[in-house]
């Protein structure tokens, strides 16, 4: 059983839930600009900026709940069908392996709710924040397209080790109930020191990483700040704007990568539901 042949079925309501993500991602890339407005607004006693900014934060809202309400419905009804089908056709198997199999599966719509729209927004609000960068200053822009450059390398290194020790980690959850119900001590104990062993080293890789990429992306922040004023941007409105949205892109940047890694586990726990 393809889990994507299931996916197939609700393909409408996917679709739906992608256009209520878009414009959410929209909404948000939104708000830098309008406080940018707001502030120089005020300092011109002109409120009507303020006004947008809370009409924005409104819709944002608005959007951003209802969106989170459905979803929630209608990611469960996707478990109970993959889970079923799955668990149903694995007639021969162990009830660990079975067990092990429907947590995977739950992780799976997990990210499909949770982590996908997460995804989607990060994507969007990435590539829409850079456009607006180029808007305001090309030198930034150049600059973030570096970074952006560097950071994907960064992991893209260190993907193949990712899945090596996902793998490990799988194969070692996959015996827990049968180790768990032979009531050794022993055993439980070696289990769930493996158990930790696979995800230290996991979160050891991911800590490397993300400091080798926060480095880059710090060291970005500060020099576009010293571009930006050496380029003659001295309007505090303008300014402020200009770090906001690069803030946002540095939050964007970091946000990708985790994302990525979180496929490749999935990528490996598809390879072990693809058969059924």
């Amino acid at each position: 059983m393809q889990i994507t042949t299931i996916l197939k079925q609700y393909k409408i309501r996917l679709g739906f839930t992608l256009f209520l993500l878009l414009i959410e991602a929209a909404t948000a890339l939104l708000f830098p600009l309008f406080i940018g407005y707001a502030i120089d607004g005020a300092i011109n006693e002109d409120y009507s900026g303020v006004t947008q900014l809370g009409v924005l934060s409104l819709i944002a809202l608005v959007i951003g709940v209802g969106r989170r309400v459905l979803d929630s419905r209608f990611y469960a009804k996707i478990y109970q069908n993959i889970g079923l089908k799955v668990i149903s056709n694995m007639q021969d198997d162990l009830s660990s392996v079975k067990t092990a199999r429907l947590s995977m599966i739950r992780e799976f719509v997990e990210f499909l709710e949770n982590s996908l729209p997460e995804l989607i927004s990060n994507i969007i609000g990435l590539a829409g924040v850079i456009v607006i960068i180029a808007s305001l200053n090309l030198s930034v822009f150049y600059g973030s397209l570096l970074v952006t450059l560097v950071v994907f390398l960064i992991y893209w290194i260190t993907s193949k080790r990712t899945m090596r020790l996902n793998k490990s980690s799988n194969d070692e959850w996959e015996k827990q109930v049968d180790i768990i119900a032979t009531n050794d001590k022993q055993q439980l104990r070696v289990h769930l020191k493996e158990m930790m062993k696979w995800n230290i080293k996991l979160s050891d890789l991911e800590a490397l990483n993300f400091s080798i990429s926060w480095i880059a992306l710090f060291l970005f922040l500060i020099a576009s700040i010293v571009i930006a004023v050496g380029d003659g941007i001295t309007a505090y409105g303008a300014l402020f704007a200009l770090v906001m949205y690069v803030f946002q892109y540095m939050e964007n940047v970091m946000n990708l990568p985790l994302f990525y890694q979180n496929w490749l586990r999935l990528k490996e726990i598809k390879e072990r539901l693809k058969q059924f």
